[in-house]
């Protein structure tokens, strides 16, 4: 298809004035070219998209403007005058603020510890925490400014970062996947925040993979691949489906979800689980009952901080409880069983941090493949076959198009994207009879989710039971068979998917599912 790319990047679709103006930044890694002659503008109260696949320069050129980067060739123009910007503070100086998609917080401190760490102003805690709850609860993202960060949610934690951009009144507001562990209601709330933002004269450039937001909100859109500007548009134009064509440069294959299907024999049964929280910030399991079958999709939908995390980390086996029958695998009770009794039931586990508990920073691909492939013939009396764990990571990389220099590299060189793909696919080729994802395609591009969601639904034909907890119902509606809401530790009744409503599962987010029906099921069809 053709690209629709321009020869300047003085004007926007807009027609305003730039704020900010990129002339060929281009900045060199070894065997990499991140940036290579990239050029855009963010016009004064316009909202600009940046859109990409995951490793195609949009971290790299963002993390330049914010000047944690330093480019190898290119101008930056701020208010139309030549710029270096020297490090985030001098970045912050001018008017920029940055939310990234990966965390910048310490678990040990405090919300508002944290948020002090990255302002050049913050003044005593007692006053920034005030500021903090009322900035919070002005613009929809309540949250505890006394709560220890290790104790937050995915979701929680995105809030704390966006919370602390906010806090700066930025001139160009950079966001880096600012939804994507948001439910519908805090994106509108976002979106609605935004919107004031721009109409107030403030800049944003916006990162996201959700293609949908990019023609809700933004003015403009840059595309970029392989490290160039593949197109200049205005999205509100455009369709998602174009927008994605002009990321990958070519059509993108249908997601298929099989119907008719056979439900089999209950792999995970979940009876009567209560886990009260260590955490005083925490949120208690209260008597969660679930089955999921054989060759089948379960997806979890709630608010961030509802459970979720302590729900994963009991079935997971990092939180063991007392009535070793409530969790069963395949009929064993487990319910007592750590982690790696678990795995040997069959349970493979994606956790929602990529870097940390999915995989080890410093590690290689290979290493981090053994972490949790060696009972699979990677190891034997002790001994690593080097070898065999090469071509493991070798045919995952493959399979699910990872991006990277070989399985020799490093965990935390690739994109977050690149990441999860591995992590997944990991697991996947373990070939589990029951895999549970947390946030599967958490900041992922459509080329990357489109591979993961297939892979994931490729399961059910060798009957894996699938369970996913996700706060994008797009996705869960995407793959799903049947689909239920946790809620102040509290799991709805199950829907099957054509039977489910985004209306009905948003009401059962805030808690009210009542007495509603359950959709459980012994045997039969999906």
């Amino acid at each position: 298809m053709p690209d629709k790319t321009v020869n300047t990047a003085k004007t926007s679709a807009s027609g305003a004035a730039p704020q900010l103006e990129l002339r060929g930044i281009t900045k060199r890694y070894p065997g990499v070219l991140a940036n290579d002659d990239i050029s855009l503008a963010v016009a004064s109260g316009g909202v600009h998209a940046l859109l990409g696949e995951n490793g195609a320069g949009k971290s790299t050129l963002v993390k330049i403007i914010y000047g944690v980067v330093k480019p190898d060739a290119g101008e930056i123009l701020w208010d139309g005058a030549p710029t270096q910007i020297h490090n985030p503070a001098h970045a912050r100086r001018l008017g920029v603020g940055m939310v990234f998609q990966h965390f910048n917080l310490f678990d040990t401190l405090t919300v508002a510890e944290n948020i002090s760490l990255g302002m050049d102003d913050a003044g005593d805690l007692k006053t920034l925490s005030g500021r903090v709850s009322e900035v919070s609860e002005r613009y929809g993202l309540p949250i505890d400014p006394r709560r220890h960060v290790h104790a937050l949610s995915v979701g929680e934690r995105q809030r704390v970062e966006i919370v602390r951009c906010l806090l700066q009144s930025p001139r160009l507001l950079i966001m880096d996947e600012p939804t994507s562990v948001l439910t519908p209601q805090e994106v509108d709330k976002l979106f609605a925040t935004l919107r004031r933002l721009s109409e107030e004269g403030r800049s944003i450039l916006y990162i996201s993979h959700k293609l949908e937001e990019i023609r809700e909100l933004c003015d403009d859109a840059t595309v970029l691949r392989g490290g160039r500007v593949a197109a200049v548009c205005d999205p509100r134009k455009e369709t998602a489906k174009t927008l994605a064509e002009m990321m990958i440069g070519s059509e993108i294959p249908v997601v298929e979800r099989p119907g008719g299907t056979k439900a089999g024999k209950p792999r995970l049964e979940v009876k009567g689980l209560n886990l009260p929280s260590n955490d005083p910030f925490g949120t208690s399991l209260k008597d969660i009952q679930i089955n999921v079958h054989a060759g089948e999709i379960v997806g979890i939908a709630g608010v961030a901080g509802n459970g979720q995390r302590e729900f994963l980390m009991a079935l997971s086996g990092e939180e063991v409880v007392r009535d070793n029958d409530a969790v069963r695998i395949d009929g064993h009770p487990v319910g007592r069983m750590k982690p790696a009794g678990r795995r040997a039931r069959g349970l493979a586990f994606v956790p929602e941090e990529r870097l940390g508990r999915g995989a080890v920073p410093e590690m290689s691909l290979a290493n981090n493949a053994l972490l949790t492939g060696h009972r699979t013939g990677l190891v034997k009396r002790g001994l690593i076959k080097f070898e065999q764990t090469d071509e493991f990571a070798g045919k995952v990389r493959s399979d699910f198009d990872v991006k990277a220099a070989g399985v020799e590299a490093e965990a935390r060189s690739l994109s977050g994207g690149n990441l999860q793909k591995f992590i997944i696919g990991r697991e996947i080729g373990l070939e589990p009879g029951l895999l549970i994802l947390a946030y599967p395609t958490w900041g992922v591009d459509v080329g990357a989710a489109t591979t993961i969601h297939r892979a994931i639904i490729a399961l059910k034909a060798v009957n894996t039971a699938v369970l996913i907890v996700s706060e994008d119902l797009d996705e869960l509606f995407e793959i799903c068979d049947r689909i239920a809401v946790i809620a102040g530790g509290r799991l709805s009744p199950l829907r099957n998917n054509g039977e489910a409503s985004a209306q009905e599962l948003g009401l059962w987010m805030s808690g009210e599912f009542g007495d509603a029906p359950d959709t459980q099921r012994a045997s039969g069809a999906h």
